[in-house]
């Protein structure tokens, strides 16, 4: 088992081994509603501090040498949710591009959106386009924003995708089908993180979490830090990873040495 008290304790030049350390991390940022109402706020107030939860994890994942981070800022169901907390959220997206881009694309990162779009007004698709422009040169961390995103639709518009594309059914494979998804670009998560108490996957990256590690936290999103990032990684890296298979014991190992 990997040790891992240097990296917990924030000693960044004792990275653990990269075994120990998802390439891959995927989150579910929620509770941010509740934290909102513990402190007697609108529940905008959680999502304004949640975005500001995000910016630190971004930061965190950087320093940690983490590859790609995708996180579910907005679902297709969420547009149940009262048209003010939904034109919220939305302004979110303008004040987030506006007042976090050039830090983040000074860091390197490359910011990708994965979604419908045909239901986001104009303003709020510019303004992720000009995200994924200013970006589309960094070779940082790749972070994937899943706004209006769901599982089930991801996987129909990838069908819909390659039978435009002529794919004939003899040639149709999970390979094959993977590059149609939304994250076409990125490696299946490693890790899948959900904050906020509640122990689902809610339609999200139903293809891509076929095999990842789930950890599930009561940590209100916006409260998630630094902390919090290392359980998780820590956890992930005392997961026994089989991916269907059986390990060889270590007879089988020694006699094929």
């Amino acid at each position: 088992m990997v040790d891992l008290s240097n990296f917990l304790r924030g000693g960044i030049a004792a990275q653990p081994a990269v075994s120990a350390l998802p390439r891959h991390v995927a989150i579910v940022m929620d509770g941010n509603g509740r934290w909102a109402k513990k402190r007697f706020m609108p529940r905008i107030f959680g999502h304004k501090f949640g975005m500001e939860a995000l910016v630190r994890v971004i930061d965190d994942c950087h320093r940690r040498g983490i590859e790609y981070l995708t996180v579910y800022a907005f679902s297709s169901e969420n547009w149940k949710r009262p048209d003010e907390e939904v034109s919220g959220l939305m302004n979110l997206v303008l004040v987030g591009v506006s007042k976090y881009l050039a830090r983040l694309a000074d860091k390197g990162v490359r910011i990708h959106v994965a979604g419908d779009r045909s239901k986001v007004s104009e303003r709020v698709c510019q303004a992720w386009q000009h995200a994924e422009t200013a970006t589309a040169d960094n070779t940082g961390l790749k972070l994937t924003v899943a706004f209006n995103y769901g599982g089930r639709w991801d996987i129909v518009q990838a069908c819909k995708r390659a039978i435009a594309d002529g794919l004939a059914p003899e040639a149709l494979s999970e390979e094959a089908l993977s590059k149609y998804m939304a994250l076409g670009y990125a490696p299946d998560p490693d890790l899948f993180i959900r904050t906020g108490g509640e122990v689902r996957i809610s339609n999200f990256l139903l293809w891509q979490l076929a095999y990842a590690e789930l950890h599930f936290t009561d940590c209100l999103w916006p409260d998630f830090d630094e902390a919090e990032l290392d359980k998780a990684i820590a956890v992930f890296a005392s997961r026994d990873r089989r991916f269907g298979g059986v390990k060889p014991s270590p007879s089988t190992q020694e006699a094929s040495a």
